[in-house]
């Protein structure tokens, strides 16, 4: 009524009340009444902003990536910023009369696309598409020195990048060189798991021919073993016979030896007993008859005498005319030899 209003400032505005080209009043969650056909009200949001982006550059090696992400910041020094900027409501105190506050995001965005191309210019492409962490460094650092960030009065309260893609043909590209590598070293993986398993075949045929080989030279060594044993077995049998051999030469010798000095001793007693024969019978030649009978009958036996008597009876028989032979002396020598058995 009449040109007289009421205002309700929140927390997160800073309001300047200028009244006759000079400030009446300002502050943040402010509430009062004003004259509007004279009063002039300047409201500038102190809350935090975020503001996102997308936007293209090219690397270093002349590739096209866009840049998608978001940085929040505020307003520090409104003061300073409603002296740069219009930042007036209205006369009906709804919106403002310029569209500067709305130009402000569209600021600061412009200035990180400024420090962004600077830095991926930088970089080629595969490295500027991992870039993010480095690329949010590098620009939160130089918008912090910012001589236009301080002249506005705000303050960048956080910086992200949320992707860095390059444009379908090249990420087309990019994905077959990648699906390239990655069949290649399928490839390689199962190259080394064939090599690998004809490594382990090898060395497994290797053992067995080893193993083999190892079985042949045993068996080899068993058989050499058992001719040595059979050969020194054929030698030990081979030195027996001739040991024996040798024995039954020397028993033969022995034997031909005993046989030759049995001989020789027979010839000798046989020439001793013919020598001793011959004597005697030359001594008997020449000695008498009677004498030789005598010495004959001499320690006979009386049955020996009788008989005796008998066979010189016998032999003259042609001179004896009639023997009479007692009884007696019949039954005495058919007695003796009962008796003597």
């Amino acid at each position: 009524m009449f040109g007289l209003r009421f205002i309700k400032i929140p927390p997160t505005t800073h309001v300047i009340q200028y009244s006759g080209g000079n400030v009446v009043r300002e502050g943040t969650g402010l509430s009062f009444f004003y004259y509007s056909p004279t009063t002039s009200l300047v409201s500038v949001p102190v809350g935090s902003t975020d503001v996102p982006f997308i936007f293209e550059e090219q690397t270093g090696d002349y590739q096209t990536v866009s840049l998608q992400g978001q940085i929040t910041y505020r307003i520090a020094e409104p003061k300073k910023l409603a002296g740069l900027m219009d930042f007036t409501l209205a006369p009906n105190g709804r919106g403002f009369a310029s569209d500067d506050p709305e130009n402000l995001p569209q600021r600061v965005i412009n200035l990180v696309h400024v420090l962004a191309r600077a830095e991926i210019d930088q970089l080629p492409l595969k490295q500027a598409l991992r870039a993010s962490e480095f690329l949010v460094t590098a620009i939160r650092e130089q918008l912090g020195t910012s001589p236009e960030i301080a002249a506005l009065g705000l303050e960048v309260l956080g910086l992200s990048i949320l992707a860095i893609k390059p444009t379908p043909e090249t990420a087309r590209a990019l994905e077959a060189e990648t699906r390239e590598q990655l069949l290649r070293g399928a490839d390689e993986a199962i190259y080394t798991r064939r090599n690998a398993a004809v490594e382990q075949e090898r060395s497994i045929k290797e053992n067995e021919l080893n193993t083999e080989i190892a079985v042949e030279i045993k068996k080899r060594q068993i058989r050499e073993t058992q001719m040595d044993a059979e050969r020194a077995v054929q030698e030990k049998k081979a030195q027996l016979q001739r040991a024996q051999l040798d024995t039954s030469i020397s028993l033969e010798d022995e034997r031909k030896k005993l046989v030759a000095l049995t001989t020789e001793n027979a010839k000798a007693e046989s020439d001793a007993r013919a020598y001793g024969i011959s004597s005697i019978m030359q001594a008997l030649g020449s000695a008498d008859a009677a004498v030789l009978q005598a010495l004959t009958t001499s320690g006979m036996k009386p049955e020996q005498l009788i008989a005796f008597a008998f066979q010189e009876l016998a032999s003259k028989a042609d001179k004896i005319g009639q023997l009479n032979i007692s009884p007696d002396l019949l039954r005495e020598l058919l007695d003796k030899p009962e008796s003597r058995q």
